[in-house]
């Protein structure tokens, strides 16, 4: 891995930023334990299709420069740039802390989601195994998993996959949202190539595994081009969904995605920041509910239209609506049960 300058935009809930006289430093790898107590997180916005996420980590190594979670990091009084991609926290009990969640009585068995900000198969996985934790505890609960990643490492853990399918239900969606490797490389730089996530989905296909394809996030002007190449090729290889996002930029992810952008690719960044604005009504970011994942505007319509219109020709479910309503949750009983008093 290529060491990383250090370059975190300004923290607007820090009172004090790092202004480099000489040259930048490089970014090494930082990991902290996070020794938090719950590790279930609720989400309430309405247009996000889970309301429960497990994430194991806090952080993401694959630094991809569109990450809508960068900001979260400026609440633990880091960067939302280098910062974000180099100190990793580490929830170092969170299988420990599932079973708990699963024994209470509130938990009722609703879909878990892996994971709402930070990808549960980045490298770090690969040592502190903790996704591959948590899931043994949802196969031994019987608890239905939504799995979204960009991660080859997920093919490590097809037989936990397998075990959780038999006894629940499992859809992993994997992300695709570019399909020149170069172009890839330059904006999610430590993330497999788009067709190698292509082989995890035919490898989890074969397995019996529901898998989809997420072409996510959609950047105006340099990743809709590639949206019927990204769609065919995961229908050849199994995946049977599709979904969409455009991309997101939030809070400082601005100017993580703009500056990453100009350096990158310099012959096209002004075309891809005027069709970014032209589907957020001439700014960068519209955060209202309803729009924030799908834009607005001509382009953002002509988006939808292409990605609704090449799925359905391919045979794609595009809608989670039909999934099951009744669920498969089922605490195991204690392998020493009490004796009754009477």
């Amino acid at each position: 891995m290529k060491p990383r300058k250090v370059a975190n935009p300004p923290n607007p809930w820090s009172s004090s930023e790092v202004e480099y006289l000489d040259e930048i430093p490089h970014a090494e790898i930082e990991v902290y334990e996070d020794h938090t107590k719950e590790i279930v997180a609720r989400n309430d916005s309405p247009d996000v299709g889970f309301e429960f996420s497990v994430n194991p980590y806090r952080g993401c190594m694959h630094a991809c420069a569109y990450c809508y979670a960068r900001p979260g990091h400026e609440y633990l009084s880091m960067g939302a740039g280098t910062d974000f991609e180099t100190k990793i926290a580490v929830k170092v009990r969170a299988p420990e802390l599932l079973r708990t969640t699963f024994q209470r009585p509130s938990w009722k068995g609703d879909l878990l989601a892996f994971s709402g900000v930070t990808d549960c198969y980045q490298p770090l996985e690969a040592s502190y195994r903790l996704t591959r934790g948590c899931l043994e505890v949802c196969a031994e609960y019987h608890q239905p998993v939504g799995i979204i990643t960009k991660s080859a490492l997920i093919e490590r853990d097809l037989d936990v996959l397998q075990e959780l399918n038999r006894v629940a239900r499992v859809h992993v969606s994997v992300s695709v949202p570019f399909w020149d490797p170069a172009i890839a490389r330059a904006i999610e730089p430590y993330v497999a190539t788009p067709q190698r996530r292509i082989q995890v989905i035919e490898k989890l296909a074969k397995a019996g595994i529901s898998v989809g394809v997420n072409v996510a996030p959609i950047i105006p002007g340099l990743g809709d081009e590639a949206i019927a190449q990204v769609l065919g090729a995961a229908r050849e290889a199994g995946a049977t969904s599709a979904g969409y996002v455009l991309l997101r930029l939030p809070g400082s992810v601005k100017a993580v995605f703009e500056e990453r952008l100009r350096t990158v690719l310099p012959l096209r960044a002004e075309r891809v920041l005027h069709r970014v604005r032209e589907t957020r009504g001439g700014e960068l970011y519209d955060s209202r509910w309803g729009v924030r994942q799908r834009g607005k505007g001509l382009y953002a319509l002509a988006i939808q239209s292409l990605f609704e219109t090449t799925a359905r020709k391919l045979g794609f479910r595009t809608s989670m609506d039909d999934r099951p309503r009744s669920t498969t949750f089922l605490r195991p009983r204690s392998p020493t049960p009490q004796l009754s008093l009477l």
